[in-house]
């Protein structure tokens, strides 16, 4: 067995900090990974499609999903049910790639309870200021909605998360490519 089959690395940060732009920098430097998809209920948005890079199904199928104990973790978030299937866990340890999983901040702690193993990692934006104008800048939020990402986002930004996960990596404003780095050193250091 390759010494990174079944290894696991949850990126996780709230919103605006750049899980995504961090998790598409590793695809473009060649980063061989299977990326773990979570199923939401929210509707895909403008780019999306079922599979990119969520499985989308209905409120009434994730009900269904969670009464069968189909997941591994799950949780609401902004509304919308979101988690991982215990059959999606299994395809990507199974992938002979190093499993990387976007998880947001609440169900991350939980996973590293759940799965000690797993490694996490916190990317945080270098400010809440900063997280709200790439949320803003996504066009995709009304200002409401923004209001309510920014409350979470001052709670996730506090101290005493950082204690929470194994590694945080700071995304600076322009600075895309030193946080992809970052992330880089850890998968091959774990």
């Amino acid at each position: 067995m390759k010494k990174d089959q079944g290894k696991i690395i949850i990126i996780s940060g709230p919103s605006g900090s750049g899980q995504d732009a961090i998790i598409e920098g590793l695809a473009k430097r060649g980063v061989l990974f299977e990326r773990v998809i979570t199923t939401v209920t929210r509707k895909p948005r403008k780019g999306e499609r079922q599979g990119k890079p969520y499985y989308f199904i209905s409120a009434a199928e994730f009900q269904r999903k969670l009464a069968n104990n189909e997941f591994v973790e799950w949780a609401i978030v902004y509304g919308d049910y979101r988690g991982c299937t215990t059959e999606e866990l299994k395809r990507v340890k199974e992938s002979g790639k190093i499993g990387v999983w976007k998880v947001d901040t609440q169900g991350a702690v939980a996973l590293k309870k759940k799965i000690p193993e797993v490694i996490t990692v916190y990317i945080k934006p270098p400010s809440v200021e900063a997280a709200v104008e790439r949320i803003r800048a996504r066009g995709l939020d009304s200002e409401d909605e923004i209001q309510k990402r920014r409350v979470l986002i001052e709670e996730y930004l506090k101290p005493e998360h950082d204690k929470k996960f194994d590694y945080i990596v700071i995304n600076n404003n322009g600075r895309l490519e030193e946080a992809v780095n970052e992330v880089i050193k850890i998968i091959g250091g774990e």
